[in-house]
């Protein structure tokens, strides 16, 4: 008996693993995503808020994930990928522009554009794929679970406010959770989790790179912010000490990726390790997006009385990036990376006071503070251990 034959745009075995520019250039239009939300939850700095921002930042992030497993298991360099990535980008443009208004006027506009968007890519995978039972079972999946949550994405548009945070949270819930059970579908069983789909290399590379995104916005909302508040001292100082968390975001993230992803061999391949580190990049981007939000309000008003909403977004920023972080090196590694527990435990210690006697501006210093620590202190613990000692768990 033969085999099946491979799908025409299934990527092959030792094609460039790199990503391409269209990829990145697709990356591009989550700045303005993360934008938005940043704008959103800085505008409406609540629980509330905090939970409606979450449930759009998830939905934005499925939509990411899902492309770039996209573009990591079919063929980048085809014109019919390169179309479904640029659709998509186009959808996700819609999303954006939608997100301030999503849980008022405009919850149809978001709802419109995420649904659009897969039914796009599955159109073109599900055909795509049909000389191949197996590799055209697992788009079918994914099509059917999205089958499943359309009916309360749909619905939360025709309800009042509070009603709708709880399907859409309901719906998103299930997108990301029905992935981690391997989108188990009637008739067609499930994606096995320890199957070895995935091309290591671009994945982890696809990450690192969203992770720079958000990064970006953060500095393009404190340029942003610095440039239309009359460069008072108090502002210029917020947008240095912001300026300073985004270095540090960003070579406590390289720092530890250079470390346990450095020999070449090294990849996560199979569906569970690749669905756990994009979720653990979700938690990093997150808390990214988050230190955005509350560097835009300090920047307008630095001193002062600080409420508590506020604190709160300040150190939990850095902690929710310090959580990521510590899920990502578990995926990898198998190990918890105690440093970064314990700056964890610092930050919560610090919130109660923080929140009671500092201004706003000296809360995003000790953020900074408790990072470099971390940072300096790895950076010694590292020293004449070999590069890649961590033995990373594919």
């Amino acid at each position: 008996m033969t085999s099946a034959p491979l799908p025409r745009i299934l990527r092959r075995r030792g094609e460039p693993e790199y990503p391409t520019f269209l990829e990145l250039f697709f990356d591009l239009i989550y700045i303005f995503m993360f934008s938005r939300l940043a704008a959103s939850l800085a505008e409406h700095l609540t629980v509330r808020g905090a939970a409606q921002t979450a449930v759009l930042l998830l939905a934005a992030w499925w939509v990411w994930v899902l492309t770039a497993w996209l573009t990591d298991l079919f063929n980048p360099r085809l014109p019919i990928i390169q179309a479904t990535v640029l659709l998509v980008m186009l959808g996700t443009l819609l999303m954006a522009i939608a997100t301030p208004y999503a849980f008022g006027r405009y919850g149809w506009l978001f709802v419109a554009a995420y649904f659009g968007i897969h039914l796009v890519r599955d159109a073109v995978l599900i055909p795509g794929t049909r000389v191949n039972r197996p590799i055209q079972a697992r788009s079918i999946r994914v099509f059917f679970w999205f089958g499943v949550t359309v009916t309360p994405w749909v619905a939360g548009v025709f309800v009042d406010e509070t009603a709708r945070l709880v399907v859409w949270s309901l719906a998103v819930a299930v997108d990301l959770g029905s992935a981690r059970a391997g989108w188990p579908t009637p008739g067609l069983g499930r994606t096995e989790l320890a199957s070895q789909i995935f091309t290591g290399v671009h994945l982890s590379e696809r990450h690192r790179a969203i992770f720079i995104v958000a990064l970006g916005e953060l500095i393009l909302s404190t340029g942003t912010g610095l440039a239309g508040s009359g460069f008072t001292a108090g502002a210029v100082a917020t947008a240095a000490v912001a300026f300073v968390s985004a270095v540090l975001l960003f070579q406590l993230y390289f720092q530890r990726v250079q470390r346990i992803l450095a020999p070449p061999s090294v990849a996560v391949e199979r569906v569970r390790p690749g669905t756990s580190t994009s979720y653990s990049h979700l938690v990093m981007v997150a808390g990214v997006v988050l230190v955005s939000t509350s560097t835009s309000i300090i920047i307008d008003r630095p001193s002062g009385h600080d409420p508590v909403e506020l604190m709160v977004a300040t150190l939990g920023g850095p902690i929710l990036f310090l959580l990521g972080s510590v899920l990502f090196d578990a995926v990898v590694t198998g190990r918890i990376l105690w440093s970064r527990v314990l700056a964890i435990v610092v930050l919560c210690a610090l919130m109660a006071p923080a929140t009671l006697l500092l201004p706003p501006l000296t809360g995003l210093v000790l953020a900074n503070l408790v990072l470099l620590i971390t940072l300096v202190g790895e950076g010694l613990a590292a020293r004449g251990r070999p590069v890649g000692a961590t033995a990373p768990a594919r």
